[in-house]
């Protein structure tokens, strides 16, 4: 299925990262291209411009080069440093392995080892990891961001850098690898091109646009290619300014000192903003003027929507327009809250598989509670549909990776007959809207071969006032005498402090009242099989990845501990 409607704006096609930097010399020049502060508390922000950012990549790129490395893992917070070594080790036609920052030391040396590569470039804060893949391996080269990026920068501006310059990107070979999420012994290892990723800022160029009035606040960790695709590399296409946010915390103070126009996110995060948005509106006495106002001017154009509701967008910044949302499926009423307070989210699907974007919504083409329209180029299909439509998403991309490191049979599993399996359960409506309903390894099948979802249930209990999170998950009933054991389902409940003060000493109250109402709000909207049991309560945050995904097989052994 191929939906033109979403091929909206005109743009240029760019074959690999030289060109990419090319821009940035010959078209961005003076325009900014990044804002930081050293320190959350600092009050100087520095501001490097895009001819400075293409002179420092190609600085590091041919001494790199002049080095002989071959392949190089990074590692580190999201700084300055990080976008340059990225481009430069991938300009001068060498491959680069992003790491997830938040890995713990022994899953860092492990997944360096499995990368194979020869160098290591890092934040300092990582240094003992290191120094255990240095003893183990004397020849790695290392490199500080800290220690050594001036010197870098320095020593290839003395450099000849005819060799660098001459450098002929084979863009359909591997550029980038990328490590699924899960424990390093279990994750695969994403072998992607430049002809891959530059397709998908291509195709994510046809469907939205921004440029030198935008600036994205970047927050979502780097070596996901859901931020390093759309708010680096897309963006900086784009020209827009990229301000480093000073941390998750900092957000609201990062927005409104940066005026920010936009970001990406995932889901979660965004659900958590709208009940503060919420929670301040209800502090203010106002909730009730501002649900009516809501429904009168849903359909009014934005600016006018802007204007009634200056207040929530003050409290944002004052001049966030728009917000790329991926990663999870979306809660519809905190989609439909953005956008009647005039913020265009833009809903999107993808994998790091497929580069990722596959599929998003546009200003223009929009359906509440999907992920948007195919992108042109990409050819989607629902494989084995039950009679409601539901079934696995396969698609056919010039985006697909070259395949899984070193893991032939993984690679076979996922690619047939050109089609990447995503393990995502979705439909497709009438209009080519693309609706997910669920994870294929997170469905929980009954004796009777009934299937549940437990996201649909989650988004649920998750519109709960007094609830933060939810999590649920089957568990086995052998109880009762007169029938064979079946699983029923259960639900991990994080509380809200805030909300339910008066049954912090007393957890058992919170219980009985929230599983009430499940059982009288949730459950009556249910067939009997998907009913909540059972609920368990804490006020521990569940264990999630960097992009705010729940580690569900980690929280089972909590749960069965």
């Amino acid at each position: 299925m191929k939906i033109k409607d979403n091929n909206i704006y005109k743009a240029e096609k760019i074959n690999d990262y030289k060109e990419l930097v090319s821009i940035y010399k010959n078209v961005h020049k003076e325009h900014i291209a990044f804002k930081y502060k050293d320190t959350p508390s600092s009050n100087e922000i520095h501001k490097i411009t895009y001819s400075k950012f293409a002179n420092d990549i190609e600085n590091v790129g041919a001494k790199l080069l002049d080095m002989g490395i071959e392949r190089a893992c990074l590692i580190s917070p999201n700084r300055y440093e990080w976008y340059v070594f990225y481009l430069a080790v991938t300009t001068a036609g060498k491959i680069i392995a992003p790491l997830d920052k938040s890995l713990p030391r022994d899953e860092i040396v492990s997944s360096i080892k499995r990368s194979e590569c020869d160098t290591v470039i890092y934040a300092k804060k990582y240094q003992e990891a290191i120094d255990i893949c240095k003893k183990d391996n004397p020849k790695l080269v290392t490199i500080c961001f800290e220690d050594d990026f001036e010197q870098m920068v320095s020593d290839g501006e003395k450099l000849d850098k005819t060799d660098y310059n001459n450098v002929k990107i084979d863009n359909k070979k591997m550029t980038i690898m990328l490590f699924t999420s899960g424990t390093t012994s279990m994750s695969k290892i994403v072998m992607l091109s430049q002809y891959a990723i530059c397709m998908d800022i291509y195709e994510t160029n046809t469907m939205t646009e921004f440029g030198y009035d935008d600036t994205f606040l970047s927050f979502l960790p780097l070596h996901h290619t859901f931020e390093s695709t759309t708010t680096f590399l897309f963006g900086t296409k784009a020209g827009l300014t990229i301000a480093l946010c000073d941390g998750l915390k900092y957000i609201q103070k990062n927005m409104v000192e940066y005026q920010v126009t936009g970001f990406v996110c995932v889901p979660l995060m965004l659900e958590i903003m709208y009940k503060k948005i919420l929670k301040n509106i209800e502090k203010q006495g106002k909730s009730r003027i501002v649900k009516i106002l809501r429904v009168l001017f849903r359909h009014a154009p934005i600016e006018m929507r802007r204007k009634v509701f200056k207040s929530v967008i003050d409290g944002l910044g004052g001049k966030l327009r728009t917000i790329v949302v991926g990663g999870a499926a979306m809660d519809k009423d905190t989609e439909q809250g953005y956008n009647d307070f005039g913020i265009d989210v833009l809903v999107g699907y993808g994998l790091t598989e497929t580069s990722p974007i596959i599929a998003a919504q546009n200003t223009y083409c929009k359906k509440l509670g999907s992920v948007g329209l195919p992108m042109a180029d990409v050819d989607i299909k629902i494989d084995n549909p039950d009679k409601n439509g539901d079934g696995e998403i396969i698609v056919k991309t010039p985006t697909i990776m070259l395949g899984y490191y070193k893991n032939e049979e993984a690679t076979k599993e996922a690619i047939i007959d050109g089609y990447f399996h995503t393990g995502d359960i979705g439909h497709i409506d009438k209009d080519g809207y693309i609706f997910i309903t669920g994870r294929k390894k997170d469905m929980i099948v009954l004796k009777n071969g009934k299937k549940i979802f437990p996201e649909e249930l989650e988004s649920l209990i998750n519109e709960l006032p007094y609830v933060s999170e939810s999590m649920v998950f089957g568990k086995i009933d052998d109880t009762k005498n007169d029938r064979n054991a079946d699983v029923v389902l259960w639900a991990k409940i994080v509380y809200d402090k805030d909300k339910i003060k008066a049954f912090e000493k007393d957890k058992n109250k919170y219980h009985d009242m929230i599983l009430e109402d499940i059982k009288t709000k949730i459950n009556k909207q249910m067939p009997a099989y998907k009913y909540i049991r059972d609920i368990i309560v804490t006020d521990v945050p569940l264990i999630k990845t960097t992009t705010l995904k729940i580690k569900r097989h980690e929280e089972m052994k909590l749960i069965n501990s």
